[in-house]
Order: structure tokens, then sequence, then C-alpha cells
């Protein structure tokens, strides 16, 4: 497995918008198993394969709770390949959301709290399932990259220019440009 580099705004990759999938197969696999690499390196809890420069309908994710002191992490791998929702509550909530390709910036979002979705998992197999909480919202969070879209375009412009602003800001004291 490979630790991939993951793209960070500007970068224009991230906004292409990602092709279905037409087979799953061992190539595919291989990619799934880099990005749950990448991912929990990173750390995070979601990565859409766009954000690693491969603009197709994948995405990884795991929810676990990081481990207690000493304690074992208990990870819970779930992959989505083509992922759709098929229905939504009507109530939005907040989440503060944050990711990795806008890293160490984090902002409140408004997703629907409980969505219906169908999708293939990585041994092709198709499921449907209404989903919840944070798994609903870091779905949503992670098929808006499938759609070109980041968690800042969400803000109001105010916000998003306050959140580019830190993270141009801590770039520059990382010594980083983009």
């Amino acid at each position: 497995m490979t630790i991939l580099r993951i793209l960070e705004t500007p970068d224009p990759v991230l906004r292409q918008i990602s092709t279905p999938v037409d087979k799953v197969d061992d190539e595919l696999r291989a990619l799934i198993a880099d990005m749950f690499e990448t991912m929990y390196d990173a750390p995070g809890i979601g990565l859409a394969a766009v954000q690693v420069g491969v603009p197709r309908r994948v995405l990884v994710m795991d929810l676990h709770e990081p481990a207690e002191e000493g304690g074992e992490v208990v990870k819970e791998p779930r992959v989505f390949i083509n992922p759709e929702i098929l229905g939504e509550s009507d109530e939005d909530v907040p989440y503060t959301e944050g990711c990795l390709s806008v890293p160490d910036q984090y902002a409140e979002v408004m997703r629907p709290d409980r969505v219906r979705a169908r999708w293939l998992d990585e041994r092709g197999v198709a499921h449907e399932e209404d989903l919840e909480g944070l798994l609903a919202v870091c779905l949503q969070h992670e098929m808006d990259h499938l759609e070109g879209v980041l968690f800042i375009d969400h803000l109001s412009r105010l916000k998003r220019e306050m959140v580019l602003k830190k993270l141009a800001k801590a770039r520059k004291e990382r010594g980083l440009s983009m």
C-alpha cells in the first residue's frame, strides 16, 4: 500500500466532476487500499478519490473513534463506489466540518441529518440503506467532492474568505505557498 499525496485547495483537480466507475476490479481495490492508508495517515475520517488526483466516483470512510490511551483502535472501514443519495430528511442540522484538502480549517455547515443512499462496495455488491448522524453528513461531504464541491463552498462568502485567509497564513508560517 502507498500513502498518496492529498491535493489541497486551490488545486483545480479538486473542482473536477468525477466519472462513474464502470467495473470493480483489482486495480480499483488497490486504489481503495491506498486511499485508506492515506486517510488513516493524514489522519481523517473520509477521503474521495479526486482528493488524491483520481477523479472517479469512489470514496472511503472510517468513523472510528481515536484509541484511548494505550487502547486499540477499532477500525470500521466503509467503501462507497458510485454513491447516490435517493432521499434526505427535511431538517438540516449544523455540523462542524473539516477537510483534508482544506487542512486544519473548520466551519459549521448545515446538512440533512438523514439520507437514503445507494452504492457499491469494494466487491461490487450493491447496497441501499438509511444513514444518519455523522455517517450521513460525512457521506454528503465526500460526495460533494465527486461534484467538485468543497465544504467551504457551503459557507457565506465572508466565512469562506476568512477560512481561506487562515489557510494562507498557516501555509506561509509553514513555508509553503500555493
